[in-house]
């Protein structure tokens, strides 16, 4: 503790005290709101309606007549600190809640308040079920408050409607009261639920929409995000991508991805686990020449051979199928390495995918070039309040304040844990720890004490599962191959004897509750049956990468004060101790003459554990804070032209912009061919000719003796010819063929940018080497390239606008959308990248 804490106190404490006050206000309300009947309850909600421009005056209001709706519809009483989670999260912070704590049922309280403006509140939560699930579950006390309630999943959108009045006090998980509508319609309810995944692509698909009645998204306003560490943190190294199939070849994948297997580890290729990375030698690319038939694939193949090479050498060398993803229905689906759930319809992106798609025989996808993309890091920070709450979100408090400006605050349980949190059990090797994992279950499982084990990966999965059949150990088996019935699997994993293997999938989400349901409900007599066994018993198979999987894990047991007890057990052979702890775990294993089935009690190694932990956790932040840094600098560009294109999509018409590019583009012709004497008339004559549509004018210009005279007749005469193809065309069409053209040309040059950045980007690397900031480097040049970009989509409408025609009258009467727009520029034009010259002494060179 510092010197200012001690002196001013803790600052959580300090952050709990001051919320007291509303607690105790809203517990003063309750006696009153229960008198009011169902119909004066949702009149009082429109009430406080039309009293919500400041929200923090009507929040105990707010907050107890959500907690009367819920206690009327779900039959439960929000607990004090569960009021308090619900005032963390409407102040715009992190609430730290444990396992078993009610956050679903605390997050409503912030959620009805924020609604209550009509701007919308955005849940985002980790999967498609949990999104249905929460929408069910809550549903009715928004439904009762009078709010609506929407629900994306992938492909599929819906609205909370009760099935019937009769329904009202019954609450289930099944689709019953969801009703399909489509995705706009969820969008514009009050509150929406969904995942991450879902936002952010319907806001990369919107910013590609060819109308504003296409776009489904609202201007975002307030977000609650379930899970925050696991969205904002686990999943912030990942940008979200929207691609398109390019042209090129899928052979040299099949090709390299036989090659590859050829080479020989530590000869041909290095591999450094840390880094994830593995380098061709020497001797590796001479091998590879050799079989290629090549002097230099360097000089011979070029970029595009070396880089199916690197791809091909990491799809083989460095991911594993069931470890970083499986097989199935002949697809590679990426395995979510921090959940352990399968993630479909994520590629990897750089022609990584298709190398393991190669490599596992499966038809080879084409590759893809990059439409959109954005981090999950930009797209919430566009929300003007945030808010999260998770089971584990002070360890990473640092980074949430320094990226996000989130401040995480612990809300105290409503009972006191009494788990028993056991020390780590170390051994030797790997299958000496494996051993004593079996032994460890069926000494629990004989008492009839649930045990919930969980795995890193599905191949250590189905390894424990098989030692487990050959003992002879009932168990029910949870991983990415069988997501589907998760909800199911983990809801029975604290009934008496139960066995549940799982990857880390089954860390968050749904609740285990001991003893199991019946009819949907607790069940009182086999929960304390359970209790007096010593409740869960969550065996952990190794130690994560960060610390707050461990944390999550261990959450799963003694929930809400329930007894349980987890100890997680370790080898010296486990990735994180072979590759991060250090050359004293390494030269300890060699001296250790301890047999592999017993224990190892020694301080250095419980050390080295939190050393390993650490040292990921921290290389970790770097590359999600290195993916941040570059995607800031795209993330303006991505800004002014999404502002641009909304811009285009609101007006109705746009030819005062067009006329005012037309202008700009003709003072630029002038400038470049008179910025040296003699004045180039021929040149100046020819792009008005073939690009704005005048008479050929050379004789004319020679008449001109001043810049700025030549500058106002031609564009006179550019603007003369505009109008005739304005007659030619009629003004309707052409309003039409104006935003059709300034839309075109803007998605088009701005998915050719967005390619130049991603070459940029892995260009700027290398000049590490010349002792220069590679970051410094790609902002600079990225600065170049967007300057560029905007003086090309000026030069491309113009161009493009004087030669588009329209094609005959058709049953849609819309202009034709082929290729009239992306027809090849005329070599006499002028140069689309803006320079002034004619396109044949420019770019076309």
């Amino acid at each position: 503790m510092s010197f200012l804490d001690k002196f001013m106190g803790d600052p959580n404490e300090r952050a709990l005290k001051s919320m007291q006050p509303l607690v105790d206000k809203i517990n003063q309300l309750e006696s009153e709101f229960k008198l009011l009947s169902d119909e004066q309850l949702k009149e009082k909600s429109s009430e406080l309606k039309k009293r919500s421009e400041n929200l923090d005056d009507i929040l105990p209001e707010a907050f107890a007549l959500v907690r009367e709706a819920s206690k009327r519809t779900l039959g439960q009483r929000h607990y004090d600190v569960q009021l308090i989670g619900g005032i963390v999260l409407h102040q715009g912070k992190i609430a730290e809640m444990k396992t078993g704590e009610g956050k679903t049922l605390a997050a409503t309280l912030a959620i009805y308040l924020n609604a209550l403006t009509g701007k919308g509140v955005h849940v985002i939560t980790v999967n498609d079920y949990l999104a249905r699930r929460d929408t069910n579950w809550m549903g009715p006390i928004y439904n009762l408050l009078g709010l609506t309630c929407g629900c994306l999943n992938h492909e599929k959108a819906y609205l909370f409607e009760l099935a019937g009045e009769s329904d009202k006090n019954e609450v289930t998980v099944e689709m019953e009261n969801l009703k399909e509508v489509p995705r706009k319609e969820a969008y514009a309810a009050d509150i929406t639920h969904g995942t991450n995944n879902e936002f952010g692509f319907d806001y990369l698909r919107d910013n590609m929409s060819p109308s504003l009645e296409m776009m489904v998204q609202r201007d975002p306003n307030f977000a609650i995000i379930d899970e925050v560490d696991s969205v904002l943190i686990d999943e912030a190294r990942t940008p979200l991508i929207i691609s398109t199939p390019d042209a090129e070849s899928t052979k040299m994948y099949e090709q390299f991805s036989l090659i590859v297997p050829q080479l020989k580890e530590n000869s041909d290729y290095n591999i450094d686990e840390k880094a994830r990375t593995a380098t061709l030698t020497e001797e590796g690319i001479s091998k590879i020449e050799k079989i290629l038939g090549m002097g230099n694939i360097y000089e011979e193949g070029g970029i595009r051979h070396v880089h199916h090479l690197e791809q091909a050498l990491r799809a083989q060398v460095l991911f594993k199928k069931d470890r970083d993803y499986i097989v199935k229905d002949n697809q590679v689906i990426i395995i979510d390495e921090f959940t352990g759930r399968i993630m479909p319809g994520r590629r990897y992106s750089e022609g990584l995918h298709q190398a393991l798609e190669a490599k596992e025989k499966v038809q080879v996808q084409q590759e893809s070039r990059t439409l959109a993309s954005v981090t999950f890091q930009n797209y919430f920070r566009m929300y003007p309040k945030l808010a999260g709450m998770t089971g584990t979100a002070v360890t990473s408090a640092e980074e949430f304040h320094r990226v996000y400006k989130l401040e995480v605050i612990i809300v105290p349980s409503n009972k006191t844990l009494i788990r028993q949190d056991l020390p780590d059990s170390v051994y030797k090797t790997e299958n000496g720890k494996v051993q004593a994992i079996i032994r460890e279950i069926k000494k629990h499982h004989q008492t009839g004490q649930p045990v919930l084990v969980g795995t890193v990966s599905i191949e250590k999965n189905e390894l424990l599962s098989a030692y487990l059949k050959k003992e002879g150990v009932p168990h029910r088996l949870l991983n990415a191959k069988n997501h589907e019935q998760e909800a199911m699997i983990i809801s029975q994993a604290g009934e008496k004897g139960a066995v549940t293997i799982a990857t880390n999938m089954a860390g968050r989400g749904v609740d285990i509750i001991l003893g199991g349901r019946e009819e949907g409900k607790e069940n009182k007599e086999a929960h304390d049956e359970v209790i007096k066994l010593g409740g869960l018993h969550m065996i952990g198979t190794e130690r994560h990468e960060a610390r707050r999987i461990d944390d999550q894990l261990r959450g799963r047991s003694g929930r809400q004060g329930d007894a349980g007890s987890s100890q997680f057990f370790v080898s010296l052979e486990d990735d994180l101790m072979r590759i991060f702890g250090g050359d004293r775990v390494k030269s300890m294993m060699d001296m250790l003459k301890v047999p592999e089935d017993q224990p190892i009690e020694n301080k250095i190694v419980s050390k080295a554990i939190s050393s390993a932990q650490a040292k990921i956790e921290g290389l970790n932040f770097d590359t999600r804070k290195h993916v941040l840094e570059y995607d800031d600098v795209l993330n303006k560009q991505r800004e002014t032209i999404y502002k641009k294109r909304k811009n285009i999509l609101t007006k109705d018409d746009l030819k005062k912009e067009v006329l005012e590019m037309i202008e700009n583009e003709v003072k630029k012709v002038v400038d470049f061919h008179t910025q040296h004497e003699p004045w180039n008339h021929k040149e100046i004559s020819e792009i008005m000719r073939s690009g704005f549509a005048t008479d050929d004018l050379e004789d004319k210009l020679k008449e001109f003796k001043n810049q700025e005279t030549m500058k106002d007749y031609l564009v006179e005469l550019a603007k003369k010819a505009y109008e005739n193809k304005e007659k030619e065309m009629e003004s309707k069409n052409m309003r039409k063929v104006e935003k059709y053209v300034l839309l075109r040309s803007l998605d088009t040059l701005w998915m050719d940018h967005l390619d130049s950045m991603d070459y940029l980007r892995d260009s700027v690397r290398l000049r590490a080497y010349g002792q220069k900031d590679p970051l410094i480097e790609y902002k600079n040049e990225g600065i170049m390239l967007f300057q560029r970009l905007i003086g090309s989509i000026q030069s491309t409408i113009v161009n493009t606008i004087y030669k588009i025609a329209l094609a005959p009258a058709s049953s849609t009467g819309r202009p034709d959308s082929q290729s009239n727009v992306n027809k090849s520029i005329g070599r006499n034009s002028p140069c689309p990248c803006g320079s002034g010259k004619k396109y044949k002494k420019c770019c076309m060179k």
